[in-house]
């Protein structure tokens, strides 16, 4: 059954797809909980909607790498709950791993993987409880092929469409939805056009809020990734890896 969400709690929400989740949402009538550690942009982005939408947004301006800013957005869902979580916060650093500071790895893990886990576990009780909701968990393709020069990165993204899928199996028939979205390369300037690997992240949001009240287990936005996708799933394992290879050393090569 497709579900209409009256609440919403979306974090990364500052900027880029999680801007563009919170002004699609807020399009929809949904009110809003807006996360992000940047209170400025958070306070702009709310004044705008609550003008042009007529909805309430509440900013709670959070490092969702902190344990204590994380413990009162957990405290947040647990006490007040919303209908809808959008675990969208996430952080990527790209080079070599070995070249790379240890903490940067931690960072994504942590922010990736740890808080995205806490969250959904804080908000998802009560959806049960309450035989109604959805959690909307932002992945990537990266995480279905190696990804040389981003290997932590896309090893957070592979785990949270394992730990979607798996939620969504483990909650279907029980009122509530839990779905992937897997982008593949998205602008972050709103107006840019899309092209033969990019997406607009507005469409990129619009697809993953329309996923999600579907009750579908995994979205992967743009015909151009639909189509890529059965091929990645399909390769031996060793072809895959070798593809991943040759184009990690021409952009190495490159730079």
């Amino acid at each position: 059954m497709r579900q209409a969400y009256r609440t919403a709690l979306v974090t990364g929400a500052s900027s880029g797809i999680g801007e563009s989740f919170a002004r699609a949402l807020a399009g929809r009538g949904t009110d809003l909980v807006i996360v992000a550690r940047r209170a400025g942009l958070l306070d702009e982005l709310a004044r705008e909607l609550v003008e042009r939408y007529r909805v309430a947004v509440e900013v709670v301006a959070a490092d969702l790498t902190d344990p204590l800013e994380r413990g009162d957005v957990e405290r947040r869902l647990r006490t007040d709950p919303v209908e809808l979580l959008v675990n969208n916060a996430g952080h990527g650093a790209f080079g070599t791993f070995s070249d790379l500071p240890l903490d940067d790895h931690l960072r994504q893990i942590e922010l990736n993987v740890a808080a995205l886990v806490r969250l959904t576990h804080a908000a998802l009780p009560g959806m049960l409880e309450r035989r109604r909701g959805g959690v909307l968990n932002v992945a990537s393709m990266a995480g279905f092929a190696p990804s040389p020069g981003s290997a932590t990165y896309g090893a957070t993204k592979a785990y949270v469409t394992a730990f979607s899928e798996s939620l969504h199996a483990e909650v279907a028939g029980r009122g509530v939805h839990v779905t992937a979205l897997c982008p593949g390369f998205t602008r972050t300037d709103e107006e840019s056009e899309p092209g033969l690997l990019w997406l607009r992240r507005a469409d990129v949001a619009r697809a993953g809020l329309d996923a999600v009240a579907a009750g579908r287990a995994l979205c992967v936005p743009g015909a151009q990734y639909k189509a890529a996708l059965p091929a990645l799933r399909m390769m031996p394992r060793p072809l895959l890896r070798a593809a991943a290879n040759r184009m990690w050393r021409q952009a190495a090569d490159t730079r």
